[in-house]
């Protein structure tokens, strides 16, 4: 897999990144994937992050070209030479439709089980906050996994607004893939998500619930005390996990959460303590973010940075 000139259609993938196709991916690495909408509320209404996946590509054309470089909160060079992107590739967007929530499931489903098939680590970007739960389904028989998950909001309802597979629904369902066998959950304040009821359930199974002053209080080993060495590590990070100070292009702006070097300490300390196994990146609304895409910078070098230490595996 070598990278395609600057105007070919590479030139609008993620970081640069050659095209590839989900039923040819001998020699990949990592998958980037889009996923714009999984379960929405309300049928054949956009999603808030419909445009997330183009837009963090767009937004990676930002520091793309200068991955030859050394890279401080990768503490590495991702690409040392510019021809090779060692098997990094872009798989595309999953095709979706607001009107269609069964059967978006089931594409991101079989699409993330292609690349799992075939080797890869897949980073998927969305999206809406329902993107996860087909994802995470994937990894039934690529168990077993932990997941981390960056949110503002616990996300254990059951059905909402008839719903049972939307944004507020997302770690409940997780909870159920035979796969998931340990679950941390980190940067959760304010009201977040629900009442205490669902709270207590996440206890229950056994989830770690890790609040943004409990980060901050005791740093990130908050977090990585709770994963075990040499773990599969499935991250689902929620871009309103992230403080609306840096990020503030979210569908639920929480005041406090994680900063940007929080995040890439804990994506550090995962790397080394354990096996990134995916990614989930969703709930990034560009409609809020600022003309120079500020948030979305933020949210793709978070997708870099947890591709370049894949590579460092």
């Amino acid at each position: 897999m070598t990278e395609t000139s600057a105007t070919s259609p590479a030139a609008k993938n993620f970081v640069g990144l050659p095209s590839a196709d989900l039923d040819a991916l001998a020699g990949a690495r990592v998958v980037v994937l889009g996923a714009s909408e999984a379960s929405p509320y309300v049928a054949g209404e956009r999603s808030h992050s419909a445009d997330g996946p183009a837009m963090l590509r767009k937004a990676s054309a930002q520091f793309g070209a200068s991955l030859g470089q050394y890279d401080f909160d990768v503490d590495a060079t991702i690409f040392p030479d510019k021809d090779d992107k060692r098997g990094c590739v872009d798989a595309g967007d999953v095709p979706t439709s607001a009107w269609e929530s069964e059967a978006n499931r089931e594409r991101i489903r079989a699409a993330v089980a292609k690349i799992l098939e075939a080797g890869a680590v897949p980073i998927v970007l969305g999206g809406d906050d329902s993107v996860p739960i087909p994802v995470i389904a994937a990894y039934e028989g690529h168990g077993p996994i932990t997941i981390l998950q960056v949110d503002a909001h616990v996300d254990w309802a059951d059905v909402l607004k008839g719903n049972p597979y939307g944004y507020g629904s997302t770690m409940r369902r997780a909870s159920e893939c035979p796969a998931v066998t340990a679950m941390v959950q980190v940067g959760i304040r304010g009201l977040g998500s629900g009442e205490a009821w669902q709270h207590d359930d996440a206890r229950a199974f056994g989830s770690k619930l890790v609040s943004s002053y409990a980060l901050h209080e005791q740093g990130p080993a908050a977090v990585l005390d709770h994963i075990e060495p040499g773990a599969r590590v499935f991250l689902s990070i929620d871009c309103d996990g992230i403080d609306p100070a840096v990020l503030p292009a979210v569908n639920m702006p929480t005041p406090g959460g994680l900063t940007y070097e929080d995040m890439v300490r804990i994506l550090r300390g995962v790397a080394a303590k354990a096996e990134i196994a995916g990614l989930a990146l969703v709930e990034y609304v560009p409609s809020r973010d600022d003309r120079h895409q500020l948030s979305g910078l933020v949210a793709a070098r978070l997708a870099a940075v947890t591709m370049g230490l894949v590579l460092g595996r």
